[in-house]
């Protein structure tokens, strides 16, 4: 097989019980700072040690309190926020659907402060939390709110003045066309590797989109510390892979999805999506380095360390949708330090932390090749032999669901008519099935890791796309770029009528009658033996009690949350349709306990100890009567 791992060898008022909290940041075996980084902590592991709760008395948990935000108007369209509250010494810091930021009583749900960053000017863009930095008495809350990194004092909520321009960042400079009028925002929030915060960026999945580098700014002065290309400038290890001038017009290779720091090897790793624009890449011929790879950077200095790509010259929108899970395997007492990164296609590739060379044995396959015009689509794709994939990558006709004769007529007729193959069946002008589709496999929730057990969990969706080749009608100006909030109306907007853009992309394919296309499951929680490969269990998870067939298991849903898994030998999980929060053993996904939140929360939930009282807590999306959603926690009483 080619070897596609590259190697260099550069190595309000706060009360008096939370402000005595606030102090000191590491992930210590302090049990008030379980919890203090996105996804529990600088490994992104979803991994809590707290064991209060536990198998045998989970199901005494109890609402405990809900903490209602309020910076949308009445009226307005519910917000789905998506936030992972981090809890650092009894206070919760969490933002909003609106990108808000909120300090809060983690012990009684009562409001500390909260920050407006759009200063009433229009609304904000889905956002997955905050960042918590602090040097001695120096403690910093660091957020994104559109095109702006921002500082605030932690214990007071307000902007610090000295960090950039007034406590802001404009995330524009330093891009490529700085001077230009485009989008660019931060989807999760950063990392912390000493004094720096190092972050990633979303922008749109268009022609002529910007290139998502990666940046290290320094968390008290907000200065630019270093930058990586991912699509490298001439003279830059990687440009090779791309046409000589693709670096002036192509975008995307962006880092959405989040970052992992190794503080120990001071190595920063980062998972990057694919190329601009997404289904066609003529513009970009070449294995397209560093899009859809797994990347080893030296945290203070940017440096490349290694890299693994996923997928060559993606035109599927197949990003990595979350970030590394940094894992220490124990395999009969020898332990490995690892990489897993889940996928969108359910593929989870296992690798060398120092490295980036592969654990278990991955094949580079012959994929089918593209048939449209200017195209030159990567005959081959990495498949990795072990774990076996966590997600459906092929159907038939018989896999076609039949909830009226006429709907599975519909069904029936479109499989015969596009173009199918398995997967990465190329997109074609008479149309293609893409399984699994732009939302997964994988999604943003990512893993959760035991390190007692070398159990990955996994949520996954059985959600397949349809791609409808078009070309595009018309050349719009900036301002209807950056305005658009529709990826396929903005993507149509920015195509000239000599490209092609996918007009039916990121939305699961369904009959007529608005059911699914494949039958059940649509959504799994998988459990899966790092040391091994082997799964432990697989469950359907989320039920559409509508579309259940009488007798049959429950259906699954499609979900973006990912799990929580606790020492307590416990997962929390919700996100699915049915808007359940879910407490399961981690041994056999049985369930144990689950309650009905008022909205989807679409999130991964959290858990924390204050006042030696273990919690849960989860974002839940907006409603009717509260657009603007709230945090809800759970405890034994």
């Amino acid at each position: 097989m080619k070897n596609r791992t590259i190697v260099k060898t550069t190595c309000g008022m706060l009360s008096l019980t939370a402000l005595l909290a606030l102090g000191g940041c590491g992930q210590s075996h302090n049990k008030d700072r379980t919890w203090s980084v996105y996804k529990a902590d600088e490994s992104s592991s979803n991994y809590s040690p707290l064991n209060k709760l536990t198998v045998e008395n989970v199901g005494q948990l109890q609402h405990a309190w809900t903490f209602a935000m309020n910076d949308m108007q009445n009226g307005e369209q519910p917000g789905k926020s998506e936030c992972n509250p981090i809890i650092v010494d009894g206070v919760m810091y969490a933002s909003s659907a609106n990108q808000w930021a909120y300090a809060i009583d983690a012990a009684t749900g009562k409001q500390l402060w909260s920050y407006n960053p759009l200063d009433g000017k229009g609304t904000g863009e889905v956002n997955r939390g905050l960042t918590y930095w602090e040097d001695g008495n120096d403690k910093r809350i660091l957020m994104s709110a559109n095109n702006f990194l921002i500082a605030l004092d932690a214990k007071t909520g307000k902007p610090i003045p000295e960090f950039g321009n007034n406590g802001k960042i404009d995330l524009k400079i330093g891009l490529r066309d700085a001077d230009k009028n485009f989008y660019v925002s931060l989807t999760s929030p950063g990392g912390i590797y000493k004094n720096l915060i190092i972050i990633g960026c979303r922008v749109p999945d268009t022609y002529g989109s910007q290139p998502g580098y990666i940046r290290a700014y320094n968390c008290v002065t907000g200065k630019l510390e270093w930058t990586f290309h991912t699509v490298p400038n001439p003279g830059e290890p990687g440009h090779e892979t791309w046409d000589p001038e693709a670096y002036k017009v192509v975008g995307g290779a962006n880092n959405w999805a989040g970052l992992s720091i190794d503080n120990k090897r001071g190595m920063v790793f980062l998972s990057l999506g694919s190329a601009s624009y997404d289904f066609w890449g003529a513009d970009r011929k070449g294995d397209n380095l560093y899009s859809n790879c797994v990347l080893a950077l030296d945290a203070a200095t940017g440096k490349h360390i290694w890299h693994f790509q996923t997928v060559h010259h993606d035109m599927w929108d197949y990003d990595l949708p979350a970030p590394p899970a940094l894992i220490t395997i124990n395999n009969n007492g020898k332990k490995t330090d690892a990489v897993a990164q889940i996928t969108k296609q359910g593929f989870v590739f296992v690798l060398d932390r120092e490295t980036g060379k592969s654990l278990f044995p991955i094949e580079e396959r012959k994929v089918p090749v593209s048939n449209l015009p200017g195209e030159h689509s990567s005959p081959t794709q990495p498949f990795p032999l072990k774990p076996k994939p966590f997600a459906r990558q092929h159907i038939t006709e018989a896999d076609l669901t039949n909830f009226s004769p006429e709907d599975h007529e519909a069904l029936v007729k479109q499989f015969r008519s596009m173009r199918y193959e398995g997967l990465y069946t190329p997109p074609d002008l008479k149309g293609t099935i893409q399984l699994p589709g732009t939302r997964g496999g994988g999604e943003w929730g990512g893993a959760a890791y035991d390190p007692a057990t070398n159990l990955l969990y996994v949520k996954s969706n059985d959600a397949p796309d349809l791609i409808t080749i078009t070309t595009g009608t018309k050349q719009p100006s900036e301002m209807d770029v950056q305005e658009s909030s529709s990826q396929l109306t903005t993507a149509d907007r920015s195509a000239r009528p000599d490209q092609y853009v996918n007009s039916t992309g990121y939305k699961t394919w369904k009959d007529p009658s608005g059911n699914p296309a494949i039958t059940p499951p649509w959504g799994t929680l998988s459990a899966i033996n790092m040391a091994t490969g082997d799964y432990a269990w697989q469950i359907p998870l989320g039920n559409d009690s509508l579309r259940q067939q009488k007798g049959a298991p429950e259906t699954g849903q499609e979900g973006k949350a990912g799990p929580v898994v606790t020492a307590g030998g416990l997962i929390f999980i919700s996100g699915t349709e049915d808007r359940k929060l879910r407490a399961l053993d981690k041994a056999t996904g049985k369930l144990l306990w689950q309650t009905t939140l008022p909205a989807l929360a679409n999130a991964t939930a959290c858990t924390y100890q204050v006042n030696g009282k273990q919690y849960v807590a989860i974002s839940v999306g907006g409603t009717k009567d509260n657009p603007s959603g709230s945090i809800m926690a759970f405890a034994i009483p």
